[in-house]
């Protein structure tokens, strides 16, 4: 075994992996498997720091950081790989097309379909596949001259009316300003707003605070992309109620 030393060495944020092993074709080395639904550096010495795997990853999971570690080991490497070959051992394939979970879908929202009950009834009106900011494909062909509904995760659990009142006819999108790290997600929109024509972007957010990230991921989001796109902002009480479109009085969009 290398002696320790401090060094560059891949970090696997096990809180946001989801397991989907995209990440593992992209390390030759064999270093990342899939363990109990979770990417995991499965040997310090088998990962040469590099960071192959840091642009596979759809939800930000995996980094680079410097830590004590064994060195680096072409070796143990090689050996892995003999092991792998004497024993059958078959290499992790993600599923088709990648992640299942951000894999691109058009819908025909039920709520459309000739003799389907109303989204009251349980038809959804979705449109899109994925919904997650952070998953989606900014060059899908589900944005083009798309309306957006960008929704605070709370706001389909509290307003009882959110699927006919906000999804027909808007694709959406959702996102947490208080639980993720905006950066990444104002990135992800900006992306989506530069490679399309997007016609608005409804905001539907709660009454707290921290739901006011939300808009300030949009405005960042335009800034870089060097658009301005019209926007509607929904404010939600905890009660379910609308409690101002754009600053004013209760009113439908």
């Amino acid at each position: 075994m290398t002696n320790m030393m401090v060094r560059k060495i891949v970090k696997i944020d096990s809180d946001k992996c989801d397991g989907c092993g995209v990440c593992v074709p992209s390390c030759a080395e064999g270093a990342i498997q899939v363990i109990d639904g979770k990417a995991r550096l499965v040997a310090d010495n088998l990962c040469d720091g590099l960071g192959n795997c840091l642009g596979e990853c759809p939800r930000g999971a995996i980094t680079i950081e410097d830590r004590s570690a064994h060195g680096f080991d072409e070796r143990a490497v090689e050996a892995r790989k003999s092991q792998a070959a004497q024993t059958g051992e078959k290499p992790f394939t993600p599923p088709a097309g990648g992640c299942p979970g951000s894999m691109f879908a058009k819908m025909a929202p039920a709520g459309d379909a000739p003799g389907a009950k109303s989204a009251g009834g349980g038809a959804s009106k979705l449109d899109n596949w994925p919904v997650q900011l952070s998953l989606v494909d900014e060059r899908a062909a589900m944005w083009k001259d798309s309306n957006i509904l960008l929704a605070a995760h709370c706001t389909p659990v509290a307003m009882g009316d959110f699927q006919q009142r906000l999804v027909g006819g808007r694709i959406v999108v959702i996102a947490c300003p208080k639980l993720w790290d905006n950066k990444p997600l104002s990135d992800k929109l900006a992306g989506v707003i530069s490679n399309n024509d997007i016609k608005s972007i409804t905001i539907a957010r709660m009454e707290v605070p921290c739901c006011g990230g939300l808009q300030q991921i949009v405005y960042s989001a335009m800034e870089k992309a060097g658009k301005s796109v019209p926007i509607n902002v929904m404010v939600i009480g905890i009660d379910g109620k609308v409690q101002s479109v754009n600053g004013l009085a209760v009113g439908d969009i």
